[in-house]
Formats: C-alpha cells, sequence, structure tokens
C-alpha cells in the first residue's frame, strides 16, 4: 500500500542560539515569507504557535518574513541549562524582555524589523520603542497598556492547583463570544500546556514590572506604533490602549469590534481586516503615523452584527 502523502504548511521551524548576559539561550522560532521581518511575541504562558494563521497567509508572507519565537521557558524552548537548581522563581522582568527580543532579532538576522505582540508581547512595545527605536521599523502593540495593575496570578503556584487549566479556563473568558469555537479551544489548550509557574511569572511582568507612567513624555522620537485593542477584553480595556496611544508621539488607536484578547489566534480573519492596512502603511516605508487612517470599511466594522452584550 503507497502512503499518499500529507499536506504541508510552508512554515519552516528552526532552533537558533541566542546568546544574552553570559546565558547561552536555545529558542525556537517559525517563519515563513520573504521581505521585511516582521517578529511576532506571543501572550503569557503560551508560545508562538498563537501566530500560525499569520505564518501562511500570502497576503502577508508575500512581502513580510513572519518570524515568530517561543520565549525562554515557553513552548519549545527550554529555560536556561541549571534552571532546576535556581533558588529564585521565574520572574520576566521588563528590562530582560526587551533586551531579548532584540538579541534574537539580531540572531536570526531581523535587522530593522517591525514588532507585533499581545498581552504582553503588546506591553513590551513600550520599552522596545523607547529604548531601541532606531534599530525598529515600526510596532504594533495589541491589547497593550502603560501599566496594567493588579493581575495576579498566585493561586497557580499552589499544590492543589493545576496552574494549566485554570490559567487556560481563565483567558478563555478573554475571547469574544463571535470567536470561533474551534480557535477558542485551541487558545485553551496553548495555555493548558504552559510550564508550571510561568503564567505566575510572566504575570509578574504584565502587571508589576511593567509601568511606563514615567516614560510616555520621553517617547518623542519612536517607530509608528499602531495600538489594537478588542472590545471584548477586559484584561487591557480599549480606552487603556486609546490612553496608551495618546501619550505617545507617534501612535495611533483603533478598538477592534468582534474581538477579544487574543486576535490574532481567536479570529483571524476579523484581525486580517484590520492588520491589513497597518501592513501595507509598514510596507511603504512610512516613519509616522499622521495622516494614516485605517479606511472607512474596516472603521465601520463597528455595526456589531454578532452576539448580543
Amino acid at each position: 500500500m503507497t502512503a499518499t502523502p500529507g499536506r504541508h504548511e510552508p512554515i519552516c521551524g528552526r532552533y537558533v542560539h541566542v546568546e544574552h548576559d553570559g546565558v547561552d539561550h536555545r529558542v525556537y522560532y517559525e517563519e515563513n515569507g520573504e521581505g521585511i521581518p516582521l517578529v511576532c511575541l506571543h501572550t503569557a504562558g503560551t508560545d508562538s504557535r498563537q501566530f500560525r494563521h499569520m505564518l501562511v497567509d500570502p497576503a502577508i508572507t508575500g512581502d513580510f518574513r513572519v518570524i515568530a519565537f517561543d520565549m525562554p521557558w515557553h513552548g519549545r524552548s527550554f529555560p536556561p541549562r541549571g534552571w532546576q537548581a535556581m533558588t529564585d522563581e521565574y520572574r520576566l522582568t521588563s528590562r530582560f524582555y526587551a533586551d531579548f527580543v532584540m538579541a534574537f532579532c539580531e540572531a536570526v538576522g531581523a535587522d530593522g524589523a517591525a514588532v507585533i505582540g499581545s498581552s504582553m508581547g503588546g506591553n513590551i512595545c513600550l520599552p522596545l520603542a523607547h529604548r531601541f527605536g532606531d534599530r525598529l521599523r515600526a510596532l504594533i502593540p495589541l491589547e497593550a497598556a502603560i501599566h496594567s495593575p493588579g493581575w495576579a496570578a498566585d493561586v497557580l503556584w499552589h499544590p492543589a492547583v493545576h496552574g494549566g487549566e485554570v490559567a487556560a479556563s481563565y483567558t478563555r473568558g478573554e475571547i469574544a463570544p463571535m470567536s470561533p469555537d474551534e480557535y477558542r479551544w485551541e487558545i485553551w489548550w496553548l495555555y493548558a500546556s504552559g510550564g508550571p509557574g510561568v503564567f505566575k511569572g510572566d504575570v509578574h511582568f504584565y502587571s508589576v514590572d511593567h509601568d511606563y507612567r514615567p516614560f510616555t513624555a520621553q517617547m518623542t522620537d519612536t517607530p509608528p506604533m499602531y495600538f489594537m485593542t478588542g472590545e471584548y477584553d477586559a484584561a487591557c480595556k480599549p480606552h487603556m490602549s486609546e490612553a496608551a496611544a495618546d501619550a505617545i508621539n507617534n501612535a495611533t488607536f483603533i478598538e477592534m469590534i468582534g474581538i477579544g484578547h487574543f486576535p490574532m489566534c481567536e479570529n483571524p480573519e476579523a484581525f486580517a481586516r484590520y492588520l491589513m492596512p497597518v501592513l501595507d502603511h509598514i510596507r511603504g516605508g512610512e516613519r509616522s503615523v499622521e495622516g494614516f487612517e485605517w479606511p472607512a470599511d474596516v472603521r465601520a466594522l463597528g455595526a456589531r452584527e454578532a452576539a448580543p452584550r
């Protein structure tokens, strides 16, 4: 019997060694496409599988080299060597996170990249723009704010709690009610698969270490920043992202109707309608958001034809 060949996707997965602070990190990443590097940053406690739809979208990969990687401790990237002997628990910090993103970009030859990130990956776009703006083409912060206080995940560390399932079930409530059920359960699985203590350590960055209120006034010469937040996001409400865009000189904002906290993976088709005008603007080489407008048909998505609230 002759086996039937399977259908292959064009995504290429590899490992790269990223040297940072004297530590060799073996980092997994996937990529597809050619052109402008577009580096994708996943949400807390998960990994780069969230960007699988963007990685196979020919409308994006025709002009962008889409690169999505797993941060250390996440997905298919292991913790650093010797982690089992560490006396301190894993806690992500703003400085390590921003520095590591830039070290990864250098390691994979993604000079002058555009960066898109969601949730914690959106929040880190502020330090990236502030500290490394001269080395980046643009930033697309999804579900991002200047400061996101009040979130805690200490209960996930209790031995009687299945941290992965609790985190997955909590985040499931951050998905818009009209998002396809298939993708809702994909997101649940990603969170349920997270390593012990990782979501908790990421929330430390998201809600404690990330506070950019003292620095936004200094962000007068950043690359263009396109803040985009879903109307059903309760962790980062749209007005929080709008306030961030208003506080930064070279930034704009749109509320995404019918979308929650995970735009790129909970409803990729709806998200693409918002994302493509931004990518067109970046493709054109613009260094300012002045004059940029989301098309009228995108703004008209506020018709809210979906489920009642």
